[in-house]
């Protein structure tokens, strides 16, 4: 692939946002802390900010969820 269709590419990517695998992939290594600067740089340059926002809101509450429903299976196995 030449340099110009390379950054055609990147220049489509951004203007149509970001995959839902590479949030998913970016809110799970945030929330590890595993991220690496070139990603973190990518998901702030972004178009638009809210497919991260809302992956992390979904994220966050089913993490909750899940630890709540272990914890009430674990006590109500004593």
């Amino acid at each position: 692939m030449t340099e110009t269709s390379k950054a055609e590419r990147k220049d489509q990517e951004k203007q149509r946002g970001p995959s839902v695998l590479k949030v998913m992939q970016s809110i799970l290594a945030g929330a590890f802390g595993v991220q690496s600067d070139k990603r973190r740089e990518e998901d702030f340059s972004s178009h638009s900010p809210w497919p991260y926002i809302i992956a992390g809101i979904l994220f966050t509450a089913s993490f909750v969820v899940g630890l709540i429903v272990i914890v009430n299976l674990v006590l109500a196995s004593q």
